[in-house]
């Protein structure tokens, strides 16, 4: 297991809130999809129950621009 392994959703919500990104709108199915004004980015994120695979979250961090150490330390 590595580093990004273990987090639930609203562990990742509140992470990518700190971070300035804001809640947009719901996408299709359980997903939503989140924006940065800054960084002028969207990403979609799923909203499921349990563990988000570690290979979604840093396919999502990358889609966004996230360093890991800085969603790690956010």
């Amino acid at each position: 297991m590595g580093r990004l392994a273990g987090f639930k959703y609203r562990d990742v919500a509140r992470k990518l809130k700190r971070l300035g990104w804001e809640l947009d709108r719901q996408g299709r199915g359980s997903h939503e999809i989140w924006v940065h004004q800054q960084k002028q980015r969207a990403i979609t994120i799923p909203k499921h129950t349990g563990d988000m695979p570690e290979g979604t979250l840093r396919a999502i961090l990358r889609e966004g621009e996230i360093d890991v150490d800085e969603f790690l330390n956010a």
